[in-house]
């Protein structure tokens, strides 16, 4: 991370995390928050990342905490006729047949809707998406809205793991498929996707993802389209010309829709993206994190349109799914009682990486976190000479070369961020992995 060996400090997250560093020869303390889980190139993995909020003393009424949901307990109505009743009580065990346990399109458990006319059980939030497109799905809770027999019946002959054979038959194995933490835009273009353009029933209905417009089945592994690029020092986002070329391994962009230059040239190799539809401000804000001089570098684009957007972050995807494939068969100083301050952490793949402020460009510093078969592990808890009262739900990052320390303020965060790590640290180092380990070793 590039911090003085003799230097320690704290800070206060705006998801309620206490966060801790310190750091000497032997340990090294990096700060940690409440994980949000984005949608990112890496098949297993997510990017894990949170606003830190530092000042001299933590502000009350923190943004973004949302109570658990209740569950909705239904009692037969007085109105209800007795087939009304039987019918909501067999839909009701439908929910127990196995596939129909979690929700068809995200995966959230006990789902509480269904789609009649599609016959999967679906949650909430998805059964929401599901009425924009109204003309192929009718939803309805399996609770509280009355049941025909026939519709009963076409649930029964269908459920989720049916409805998934059929619509996701064809899904290629770079496109993502998003689940009940990531944004909304990405749900709802899967949902369009599966059931309202059939894209993954055959191949003729497969969507060009390395294809732009007017290029579309005519050159493989090229994209070509206009984005809404923020400005790296004034903060405005002004129209850019990228192209997605697999044959040159890079994504580029011009600053002029007639440049013949590009601005900048991100290689595949080292290409990720994510939505941050929080952070950039729009629903449809990607960001684009790439390699530059031995340090990460981030753009931030966005489109009007939501399949456009989300049709770039699979064409990226594609790119990388196909380069992988050939190409491998800190801190400030400051002491512990100085005030607190406001810092970003994203832990995007194996990279943990620090910004000053969330939407700048380049990381302050970045920790590698390779497998535990390398000798990297999470242990909850701290040293012996750290715990205190004030540090009950600590994390220990165990490195080759030192250790990193958390400290969360609830149980709950600990968990999160321990389950975020373990799923990096477990699995296996690729060739690539091993690439950008030695990149960080060598880094000055």
């Amino acid at each position: 991370m590039g911090v003085s060996s003799r230097t320690s400090c704290s800070v206060m997250t705006a998801g309620g995390v206490t966060v801790t560093r310190h750091a000497n020869a032997e340990s090294g303390l990096l700060t940690a928050a409440c994980g949000l889980h984005h949608a990112s190139l890496s098949g297993n993995s997510a990017v894990t990342e949170q606003f830190l909020k530092v000042a001299s003393a933590p502000r009350a009424g923190v943004r973004g905490f949302r109570p658990p949901r209740r569950r909705i307990r239904a009692e037969p109505s007085a109105t209800m006729t007795s087939d009304q009743v039987v019918n909501r009580q067999r839909v009701k065990r439908l929910v127990e047949k196995p596939g129909n346990g979690t929700c068809a399109d995200c995966g959230a458990a006990d789902p509480e809707w269904a789609s009649y006319t599609l016959g999967v059980f679906v949650c909430q939030s998805c059964s929401g998406l599901h009425r924009n497109i109204a003309r192929i799905s009718k939803v309805k809770s399996i609770l509280l809205d009355p049941w025909s027999s026939s519709e009963v019946e076409f649930m029964d002959s269908v459920g989720n793991d049916a409805s998934k054979a059929k619509y996701e038959r064809l899904v290629p194995a770079f496109y993502y498929r998003p689940s009940h933490t990531d944004c909304t835009l990405l749900r709802d273009q899967w949902i369009r996707a599966k059931y309202e353009r059939e894209e993954f029933t055959s191949v003729e209905r497969q969507e060009p993802y390395s294809a732009g417009e007017g290029h579309v089945h005519l050159r493989t592994g090229y994209r070509e389209g206009f984005l809404w690029k923020r400005g790296r020092d004034n903060g405005q986002y002004l129209s850019r010309r990228f192209i997605l070329s697999e044959r040159e391994g890079v994504l580029k962009y011009f600053n002029k829709h007639d440049a013949r230059e590009p601005k900048a040239m991100m290689k595949i190799g080292s290409l990720n993206a994510t939505f941050q539809p929080s952070k950039i401000g729009t629903p449809h804000g990607l960001q684009i994190t790439y390699l530059k001089d031995n340090s990460t570098r981030n753009i931030f684009v966005y489109h009007e349109e939501g399949k456009e957007i989300v049709d770039w972050f699979n064409a990226i995807r594609a790119a990388r799914f196909h380069y992988l494939q050939v190409a491998f068969p800190v801190a400030a100083v400051s002491e512990q009682t100085e005030g607190f301050k406001k810092r970003w952490f994203t832990l995007d793949d194996r990279r943990l990486m620090y910004f000053k402020d969330l939407l700048d460009a380049y990381a302050r510093g970045e920790v590698f976190i390779g497998s535990k078969e390398s000798g990297y592990t999470a242990l909850p808890g701290l040293p012996p000479n750290i715990q205190s009262s004030h540090w009950q739900f600590g994390i220990t990052i165990v490195t080759p070369d030192r250790n990193f320390l958390f400290a969360c303020e609830t149980e709950q965060d600990q968990k999160h961020w321990i389950t975020a790590f373990e799923t990096v640290i477990n699995r296996p180092m690729l060739p690539q992995d091993y690439a950008v380990e030695a990149f960080f070793k060598h880094k000055p």
